[in-house]
C-alpha cells in the first residue's frame, strides 16, 4: 500500500467525517455508558469538530492518503500546563483513526509518527495519549512507539444501583 501523509484540507472533510463516526462507533461498542452514542448527526458532527480543529494553531489534522481517497486521520495539538491533571504542557494526540481496509499495513504508524514529529517541531516537550481500555492493538503500537502507561480512568455509573 503506497500511502501518502499531508495535513488535512477543507476537501477531507466527509471522509474524515466518516472516520471520526467510526471511531465513535468503536469505543461505543467498547463502553456504551462511557462514550458518546455515534447517533445520525455523528458523520456531520465529527467534520464539524476536526474542522474547527484544522484553524487552530494549537492543533493539527493529518490525513493517509491512498491514491485519491483518504485512509486515516491523527489529530494532535499542544496542550497547556493542566492542573488538574497534574501534568506540565504537553502535546496531545487525540485520535488515530485507520479505515478497517487499511489497518496493519504501517497506516497508524506513519500517522502517529506525523503527529510526534509536528508536535517535536512545535515545541512540545512531551506526548501524551488516552487509548479505551480494550484497545490493546492500540496500544501495543504506543509501546512500541516508547509510549509509558502513566494513568488509569475508572468510571462509576450514579444511576445504577
Amino acid at each position: 500500500m503506497k500511502v501518502h501523509i499531508r495535513r488535512a484540507e477543507r476537501r477531507d472533510l466527509e471522509a474524515l467525517g466518516r472516520l471520526g463516526a467510526m471511531l465513535m462507533e468503536t469505543h461505543y461498542a467498547f463502553d456504551p455508558q462511557r462514550f458518546l452514542p455515534p447517533g445520525d448527526s455523528a458523520e456531520s458532527g465529527y467534520a464539524w469538530f476536526l474542522g474547527r480543529v484544522m484553524e487552530d494553531p494549537e492543533g493539527a489534522v493529518f490525513v493517509a492518503e491512498e491514491g485519491e481517497a483518504v485512509v486515516g486521520y491523527v489529530y494532535a495539538a499542544l496542550e497547556p500546563l493542566s492542573w488538574k491533571e497534574l501534568r506540565g504542557p504537553a502535546g496531545f494526540v487525540h485520535d488515530i483513526a485507520v479505515r478497517a481496509d487499511a489497518r496493519r499495513s504501517g497506516v497508524a504508524e506513519l500517522l502517529l509518527r506525523t503527529a510526534i514529529d509536528w508536535l517535536r517541531e512545535q515545541g512540545a516537550p512531551r506526548v501524551v495519549l488516552w487509548s479505551a481500555s480494550p484497545n490493546e492493538a492500540a496500544q501495543g503500537l504506543f509501546r512500541r512507539f516508547g509510549f509509558r502507561d502513566t494513568m488509569v480512568e475508572m468510571t462509576l455509573e450514579l444511576d445504577r444501583p
